[in-house]
């Protein structure tokens, strides 16, 4: 026979051994439609599999990389360009591949591991409405820039974080040459700025280039024909220390993101913000129709 209290202790053991084991996956992602279509993705495909979730998708995105880092936040899907430059300050210009590359290995020093990165490249772009980009006859980026140094008056509209951020709109004009004034440069929410190009009351627009009110609002996204934008493939990134303990978790996030390329995820972009459909059900059709999840 134990001792009574050794009895006790190896039951507050087990009990405390089991409350570990059913911690919950925290998943993460940030305020808008394509992260929190991602973010519900992932923690279905996760509950399926017998892990519980708690997920918070509602997040900025320093605060969320900064959580991550921190251990309270497990999983992400982030964005490879967002990392170069955002949160390892890199200014080499780098294509798809070299980008993934090196935030793959300077990210794996701050514990984290970048997965398989979908096909999903969602850079910032900007737009115009169809009709007027043709009837003025801009196409690309540098268009755009000659129609303004001609001293055409054109309005654009931000949102407040592309205005600032590192690869934004300032360094943006110095590739291209040319300047926006400041009276002419409106700066709102992310989701206003598709709505003040279709209405009217902005001649250019900055969007996401997977967002699905692109097409669904005839627009046409203008060619960064110098190349000023780095890729922004989709990727899930999840803390080393957590995958070390769920390595599992690696084989249903790249099962995932062999699912997502751009014109999938700006079509289901499109489902919730254009069809109002809920992020819940469009996420589980994909996983369905996906054979990730069973019906």
């Amino acid at each position: 026979m134990f001792p009574r209290t050794i009895v006790f202790a190896f039951m507050i053991f087990l009990t405390g051994a089991s409350v570990a084991a059913k911690s919950p996956v925290v998943v993460g992602g940030k305020k808008f439609t394509e992260q929190q279509l991602v973010s519900e993705m992932t923690s279905q495909l996760l509950r399926s599999n017998g892990f519980s979730v708690d997920k918070r998708s509602d997040l900025g995105s320093t605060v969320l990389r900064a959580a991550q880092e921190n251990g309270q936040i497990d999983i992400y899907w982030e964005y490879t360009g967002t990392s170069l430059i955002i949160y390892n300050k890199v200014k080499e210009q780098l294509d798809a591949e070299q980008t993934y590359q090196r935030v793959k290995q300077l990210d794996a020093a701050k514990g984290l591991t970048w997965l398989q990165p979908s096909k999903a490249n969602n850079t910032y772009a900007f737009a115009m409405r169809k009709t007027e980009a043709q009837a003025k006859g801009i196409v690309t980026m540098s268009d755009l820039a000659q129609h303004i140094n001609a001293g055409e008056h054109l309005t654009f509209a931000s949102n407040a974080e592309f205005y600032s951020r590192p690869d934004g709109l300032r360094p943006l004009q110095e590739r291209y040459g040319f300047k926006f004034e400041r009276r002419d440069v409106m700066r709102m929410d992310g989701g206003l700025t598709y709505l003040a190009l279709r209405q009217g009351q902005t001649d250019v627009s900055l969007v996401l280039s997977t967002d699905g009110r692109v097409s669904a609002f005839g627009f046409v996204i203008l060619k960064d024909d110098k190349s000023f934008f780095p890729s922004y493939a989709l990727t899930p990134v999840v803390r080393t220390a957590f995958l070390d303990e769920h390595p599992r978790v690696a084989t249903l996030l790249n099962s995932l993101s062999a699912t997502l390329d751009s014109e999938t995820i700006a079509a289901l972009n499109a489902r919730v913000d254009v069809g109002r459909e809920a992020i819940e059900k469009v996420a589980a059709e994909h996983l369905i129709q996906s054979k990730l999840i069973v019906d």
